[in-house]
């Protein structure tokens, strides 16, 4: 397999990055009509850590981390490394080593489809990883691939320079020319939690606050006490044994 390393990308307003490193990626996910989340199998190997970053994307072949390697050189202040690899690979393709390097050029962490080793080295030094598997098994250094291309990772696309934002609770992108409109909806989002938040706490129900009791009686639920419920309970067994016995005569 051949390659490409692309030098300078165009990034994020680093302005909008740093303002999207205040807000959580269910926030700002949601602040954008529930795009970018980049699913489910990517999970942090620390609690409790918040990073937003532009990306520097890598294309690697599986179990190789020459890519890495390269990609590290085009890595800078305020960067988030993004690795995908051309078909599954579940092997160890980051360590510590390549966290020193990159902790040394300013970079904020890592978010790879792949697997990462050293873990326990990793969060005694801060280096934040999200991955989609932590292994061992080690890596060769045999082929060639991209650096700073668009890659796709959990179904979504992410462009060198794109925000990546990473929490507890995931990894989303944030395509670099929305990086000014996804600060004023998360803005906007987080005010209006907070005055629900305020509501809930003076109790107000949800159920009153979003106007959901006129959807309920739209999709037929209704209320009934626990007497009323088990006389009809009752009512359908004696109706099931009636079947039943009938059924057998």
């Amino acid at each position: 397999m051949s390659g490409l390393i692309v030098t300078n990308p165009p990034k994020a307003a680093e302005k909008d990055v740093e303002a999207l490193a205040g807000y959580g990626v269910a926030t700002v996910h949601e602040a954008l009509g529930r795009t970018g989340l980049l699913g489910a199998g990517l999970r942090p190997i620390q609690q409790g850590v918040r990073v937003a970053g532009t990306a520097v994307t890598v294309l690697s072949w599986p179990g190789d981390n020459l890519m890495i390697h390269a990609a590290v050189e085009q890595c800078g202040e305020g960067d988030i490394l993004v690795v995908t690899t051309t078909s599954p690979s579940t092997d160890g393709m980051f360590g510590e080593l390549f966290a020193t390097a990159l902790q040394r050029r300013g970079v904020r962490g890592l978010v790879t489809g792949a697997g990462v080793r050293d873990t326990q080295e990793l969060r005694e030094m801060g280096f934040p990883v999200w991955s989609a598997a932590v292994s061992a098994q080690g890596t060769v250094k045999a082929t060639g691939g991209s650096v700073n291309v668009p890659v796709v990772l959990g179904g979504q696309s992410v462009r060198p320079g794109d925000v990546v934002l990473a929490d507890d609770d995931g990894v989303m992108v944030v395509p670099r020319e929305r990086s000014g409109e996804a600060v004023e909806a998360s803005a906007a989002r987080t005010a209006k939690e907070e005055a629900s938040r305020a509501a809930f706490a003076d109790g107000q129900l949800g159920l009153d606050r979003y106007g959901l009791r006129d959807t309920l009686v739209r999709l037929g639920v209704r209320y009934q006490s626990y007497e009323e419920y088990r006389r009809d309970l009752q009512d359908r067994d004696l109706q099931d044994r009636d079947l039943l016995d009938g059924a057998g005569s």
